[in-house]
């Protein structure tokens, strides 16, 4: 399938990547699905952190509210190697358009929440080795749902920091946690794993990867597509004009779908708004249409 040329156009607007108080979001799952039809949007899709508990959750409202709710789930997987391209962390989107994920595909989702619950405790006793004395009552989730952004905003609570941005630079980068990194799958596997359970795969986010240039980031990309990635997260939040267009022109010179979303993390994210990112994202209801037909014919059904 040939994916020729992606604009955004007047149709009815959508927001495929948001997150719930089930990963790193301030909003429930059903206070999201109530924000998204205040703000007028066709569809959403949740995709927590390696878990598909708040689409579950919000499916029933949905439902009710006449909101097209998408299930997904955004995956945490290990890059490794590229030339010139450290090991690290590589967010994939999965969507799950023709099919719910089967019981196997959740059951494997518990391991990789069990990976973050392990670097959790440990990175717990790190801050408090560093006299960042932390307890466990401070944070709103158990260790197995924690993301760093929850450390954060607790540092800069209890004043130990000015900001969550100091957090995550003094305590909480990838640089900081060299010796705290979870035992993740490789982005390989994971994509593996999405396209076996039946879901679409898309790159996150990509502007965040160490790329040194476009001839890398063509190459790695095409390395990934030639393993099943199937999508680049073209319109989020984080990618101003310029990387709009270069991913926009990277999706079609490999033949890929094209997908964005806010990265709607409510007050953890304050500046980024539903819908809207930081006022610089709309994203049309075209895009979903292309990425359904795309499930249809290029993904088919497992059952």
């Amino acid at each position: 399938m040939c994916i020729r040329e992606y604009r955004q156009d007047s149709s009815p607007m959508i927001d495929l990547h948001t997150h719930t108080t089930c990963s790193d979001g301030t909003s429930s799952p059903e206070a999201l699905v109530h924000e998204a039809c205040s703000s007028g949007l066709r569809a959403i899709a949740i995709t927590d952190h390696d878990t598909l508990e708040g689409f579950d959750a919000a499916r029933p409202l949905a439902r009710q509210q006449g909101l097209e709710l998408i299930c997904g789930l955004e995956l945490s997987t290990r890059l490794d190697g590229g030339p010139g391209c450290r090991r690290t962390t590589a967010h994939v989107l999965g969507y799950f358009l023709n099919q719910m994920p089967p019981p196997d595909f959740r059951e494997w989702l518990k391991t990789i929440s069990a990976t973050r619950h392990e670097r959790n405790l440990k990175l717990m006793a790190h801050l408090n080795a560093k006299g960042l004395a932390l307890e466990w009552d401070d944070l709103p989730l158990p260790p197995h749902a924690l993301g760093r952004v929850h450390f954060a905003r607790v540092l800069a609570a209890k004043g130990h920091v000015p900001d969550q941005g100091r957090a995550f630079a003094l305590h909480l980068s990838d640089e900081a946690l060299a010796r705290i990194q979870r035992k993740l799958p490789t982005l390989a596997e994971g994509v593996e794993r999405i396209s076996r359970a039946g879901g679409l795969t898309s790159l996150a986010h990509p502007v965040r990867l160490p790329f040194r240039g476009p001839r890398e980031l063509h190459s790695i990309v095409q390395e990934m597509a030639d393993g099943g990635l199937q999508a680049v997260e073209v319109y989020h939040s984080d990618h101003n004009g310029e990387d709009t267009d270069r991913f926009l022109k990277l999706a079609n010179e490999l033949s890929l779908l094209v997908t964005g979303g806010s990265d709607y993390h409510g007050e953890n994210k304050p500046n980024v708004f539903l819908g809207k990112g930081r006022g610089n994202l709309s994203v049309a209801y075209t895009v979903l249409e292309k990425m359904k037909r795309f499930a249809c014919v290029g993904n088919p059904p497992l059952h």
